[in-house]
């Protein structure tokens, strides 16, 4: 490994003004796009490149207008035309494209290393971290600040709807989604600690990436080794006990602290209670100040909630005012595949979410069973993710789908197309989580191919309706792309409806 030509924090600073052209050397991932649209507006001239384009983040690439190639097509002598090359996080270590960008004499780095040092450093930066609920807290943030009359920049983990991932702002305040994995081979740190966090907010702490983390405990160090860095203030979620961990280990440091969540009731924060869900809204409180508030937003779901709740935290630290806020929520957005109706397919409803840890799969269903909770409820599992291909959350996942009998009616579980790569795991045993679901006498079916999965979904759609006549629910849960189904003829026979869920 040859990092000769790898450029840091400090330098890409005190240099920032020699960086005119720069290249994302495989664009095509989420917070690559992100970052490449922000530089861009920043007002360098940026290119990228992937060996593959698939929507959302194709599309979204084209509509932000920055120019992308096939890797196959680009020469070395073009590289090196560039002052500053971005690798993504996709690269390995001892892969080809690793050593070809070593050996090209060009400046190189991570995307969170050059957003940092290029444009974050110089904002007020609101950090969102935690294992869930990152790339939605920080879409709502974006719009409660909006509706609020500010112009906020922000960089959000996923595909928005109908707007970039990514906008500069006027330097109010800056929303960044802070996500504890690694940033590069060359950067074995997480993305967070590139950021000039100002404000940060904790939305969960549990085991994940197990592909980079041996324990929750590694986890945590990561978080301690940042919260001397934020130079403002914290707002945890006190329901998970590595978060409290945390704040009790760093109490003593000279910052502004606060707390929100469910549980509770250690009258540390305005926990959320009384939350009652309807069809298209929902109701509930927070004690802020000693007082009992009620909000009212169409936004559905525990989790989502205590998203939003943190939002309304943070802003009602700014001291704005409170039915200023109340306004503000009662209208948002969800980001693109977290809980989005994508249509309908022969009269069922379809929904793609994100979710692939087994809190994020158990709360997801939960909330569609709240929003639907009198239609049959296909879920379509396909683990993808390192952690989710594992035998790590065999057990868990098998409580997230069931929920104590109360989840799924049927299961369809995709087998993922590659192996476990956890050194202290072996793979998921889809077969043997089938049996137990079996068992509790849930239909479920074991799939590997496209057209398998296709079939298996109109038996269940055909046999439902013509039996029970009950109206249906297609679940899908993923972070990868379920074997080529959202690039599929499956995608052009879905019927939009009328109405869909925010």
């Amino acid at each position: 490994m040859d990092l000769k030509y790898l450029i840091e924090s400090d330098e890409l600073r005190e240099q920032k003004d020699k960086f005119k052209r720069i290249f994302f050397y495989r664009i095509c991932g989420t917070g690559m796009g992100g970052a490449a649209t922000l530089l861009k507006e920043s007002g360098y001239d940026v290119e990228g490149a992937d060996a593959e384009f698939y929507p959302p983040m194709s599309d979204y690439l084209k509509s932000s207008n920055i120019k992308c190639h096939h890797l196959k097509d680009v020469t070395d002598n073009y590289l090196k035309s560039f002052d500053l090359i971005i690798m993504g996080n996709v690269v390995a270590r001892d892969s080809e494209h690793a050593k070809r960008v070593e050996t090209l004499q060009v400046p190189f780095t991570s995307f969170p290393c050059a957003i940092g040092a290029l444009f974050l450093a110089d904002q007020n930066v609101v950090g969102i971290a935690g294992t869930h609920g990152k790339t939605t807290t920080t879409y709502f943030l974006v719009q409660l600040f909006r509706k609020l009359g500010f112009n906020p920049g922000y960089l959000v983990g996923g595909v928005l709807p109908n707007e970039n991932s990514a906008q500069m702002g006027d330097g109010s305040y800056f929303f960044i989604e802070s996500d504890e994995y690694d940033s590069a081979y060359f950067h074995k740190m997480s993305k967070f600690h590139f950021y000039y966090i100002d404000h940060l907010i904790l939305t969960s702490l549990e085991y994940d990436h197990a592909d980079i983390y041996d324990s929750l405990d590694a986890i945590e160090g990561e978080f301690s080794r940042l919260i001397p860095k934020v130079s403002k203030s914290f707002i945890f979620n006190s329901d998970y006990k590595s978060a409290m961990k945390l704040f009790n280990a760093n109490m003593d440091k000279d910052s502004d602290w606060s707390f929100y969540g469910e549980n509770s009731e250690n009258g540390s924060g305005p926990h959320t209670k009384e939350m009652i869900f309807h069809e298209d809204k929902s109701e509930f409180s927070l004690n802020l100040d000693g007082k009992r508030e009620h909000f009212v937003t169409n936004i559905t779901g525990k989790q989502n909630i205590l998203n939003l709740t943190a939002a309304i935290v943070l802003a009602f630290k700014q001291k704005i005012p409170l039915e200023k806020i109340k306004e503000a929520i009662t209208s948002l957005k969800m980001v693109k595949r977290r809980q989005e109706v994508r249509g309908k397919y022969k009269g069922a409803i379809v929904i793609d979410d994100f979710a692939h840890h087994p809190t994020a799969v158990k709360l997801t269903i939960e909330n569609v069973r709240i929003r639907y909770p009198d239609k049959h409820m296909l879920v379509v599992f396909a683990p993808s993710s390192a952690t989710a291909r594992s035998s790590i959350f065999q057990d868990e996942f098998f409580e997230s789908l069931m929920i104590n009998n109360s989840g799924a009616d049927e299961v369809i579980l995709v087998t993922p197309p590659r192996t476990a790569n956890i050194k202290h795991a072996g793979n998921l045993d889809c077969y043997l989580l089938r049996d137990k679901i079996k068992a509790m006498g849930v239909g479920v079916e074991v799939v590997s191919t496209l057209a398998d999965l296709i079939n298996s979904m109109d038996r269940s759609v055909d046999r439902v309706s013509r039996v029970n006549g009950r109206d249906f629910v297609i679940l899908i849960l993923s972070n990868g792309s379920v074997l080529g189904l959202w690039e599929s003829e499956f995608v052009k026979q879905l019927e939009q409806l009328e109405q869909v869920l925010p």
